[in-house]
């Protein structure tokens, strides 16, 4: 989507957005006019983020709030910040993430780190925000709120693996990644659902970005490691920058003919590169009661709930 639509007046919540895509999204966003909060772990290289952002954009309205998505402490936290700002949210963008560690590590509640991360981290920041969201959505001048989650091509040899979600035995940390991207394609369509059946002035969409060049790729790999691991660049061919990468998620966040309930994602072979489209949910995503079960679940671990 090379022209964002004017977001002036709409607020905007992106996690991940000190680099890579989420940086992407945050900088666009904030181009277009919109207020971004840069949901990060680190302030310092939010703040760093915010700079580079500030130096394209000089009148752009960012701000840098902390955020551990491994921590459900922290995210309660960020959550009732947003909350005690008495505005509405427009639009949550659900990017961060963790990829393939190459040992186990659990979060600061003893979920497995990418699933903690990924998706249960999410998962309770969706619902603890939901409130701003759908307050937003009263407003009849404003385009209807929205949750743009990140999943990705892994989610599609990914399983939900019921007993034993937290990879206590025989972890495998590109198996675990795979069922963490799933269960987030599966929180994006189970909200749709919940906005449908609920009646919520709501729109949930997901978005993959192929096959793109950021940190992700080496910066779980390293983690447990003496030296980092780095990118190769043997696969150039068959990927992205991080600017077409993130076209997809911006076009799931503020993408007028965005639907609730769609998947976008590139168009090229293999879904790895290319311009945005609407691609398929795969096989593994399309079960409506998978989706409420690992919903269920993780509302459970979470100690959160979606408003009645």
């Amino acid at each position: 989507m090379p022209n964002i639509p004017d977001q002036t007046g709409r607020r905007i919540v992106v996690t991940g957005a000190n680099s890579g895509t989420g940086e992407e999204t945050a900088k666009r966003l904030a181009g277009a006019g919109a207020h971004v909060v840069l949901a990060v772990r680190t302030p310092s290289k939010g703040d760093a983020a915010a700079d580079r952002i500030r130096r394209e954009h000089p009148d752009a309205e960012v701000e840098v709030r902390e955020l551990d998505l491994a921590d459900l402490a922290s995210v309660r936290r960020f959550a009732a910040g947003i909350a005690d700002d008495d505005r509405p949210l427009d639009v949550l963008v659900n990017n961060a993430g963790v990829m393939a560690p190459p040992q186990r590590f659990e979060t600061a509640d003893g979920f497995e780190l990418q699933f903690g991360t990924n998706f249960l981290g999410h998962l309770a920041l969706t619902n603890l925000l939901l409130p701003s969201l759908l307050r937003a959505g009263q407003d009849g001048a404003r385009p209807a709120p929205r949750v743009a989650t990140m999943s990705s091509l892994a989610a599609i040899p990914g399983s939900i693996r019921f007993a034993d979600l937290q990879w206590e035995h025989g972890y495998n940390g590109w198996r675990a990644y795979a069922q963490s991207k799933l269960a987030d394609l599966l929180l994006a369509l189970h909200l749709h659902r919940l906005s449908v059946e609920r009646d919520w002035p709501l729109v949930s969409t997901a978005a993959h970005p192929g096959y793109t060049r950021t940190n992700l790729q080496s910066a779980g790999r390293s983690l447990g490691r003496a030296r980092p691991v780095r990118s190769s660049d043997r696969a150039l061919p068959f990927t992205q920058a991080v600017e077409q990468g993130a076209e997809p998620l911006l076009y799931a966040a503020v993408g007028p003919a965005a639907a609730g309930g769609a998947y976008y994602g590139p168009s090229g072979f293999g879904g790895l590169t290319g311009p945005t489209t609407a691609v398929s949910v795969p096989r593994s995503a399309r079960s409506a009661d998978l989706a409420r079960s690992l919903w269920t679940v993780a509302e459970d671990l979470t100690d959160t709930r979606a408003p009645a």
